[in-house]
């Protein structure tokens, strides 16, 4: 039994499989990256912004989407055949990193520049809304 499962939690059966999806994804350390809120401004509420070290990886190697409340990078390196190595330290690599998205985040753009990809997410604010329910008298 979960904590999700409280007769108080309507509405968030999802959340344990999102839970779930986010533990999976963490496992894996490659590439690293980095979460940062940058500061607000007049124009624009808060901007959170990712950073992934992608060094090697060039732009048509990359792809930035959105999948099912899901941001997710891939990077997928071809391996040069016609290369022939005395050592390798440096391995063609491929990637997949997800993040879980909350409803109403907006992607506001991607950046590659010195072999970090950076991702601007903003986070508008939430609208109050209190909707007053009528009781009827039952008759």
């Amino acid at each position: 039994m979960s904590a999700f499962s409280s007769p108080f939690m309507l509405g968030f059966d999802d959340i344990e499989r999102v839970l779930d999806r986010v533990s999976k994804a963490a496992n894996d350390g490659y590439p690293p990256y980095n979460i940062e809120r940058l500061p607000k401004t007049d124009s624009q509420g808060d901007v959170i912004r990712i950073t992934l070290a992608v060094a090697g990886f060039t732009r048509d190697q990359l792809d930035v989407s959105v999948e099912e409340s899901q941001l997710v990078i891939r990077g997928r390196q071809i391996d040069d055949k016609t290369r022939q190595y005395l050592h390798r330290g440096i391995a063609a690599r491929q990637f997949q990193r997800a993040f879980v998205l909350a409803e109403g985040i907006e992607i506001l753009g991607a950046d590659l520049k010195d072999g970090l990809l950076s991702i601007d997410l903003a986070r508008p604010e939430p609208e109050r809304v209190i909707r007053k329910i009528e009781i009827s008298s039952g008759e």
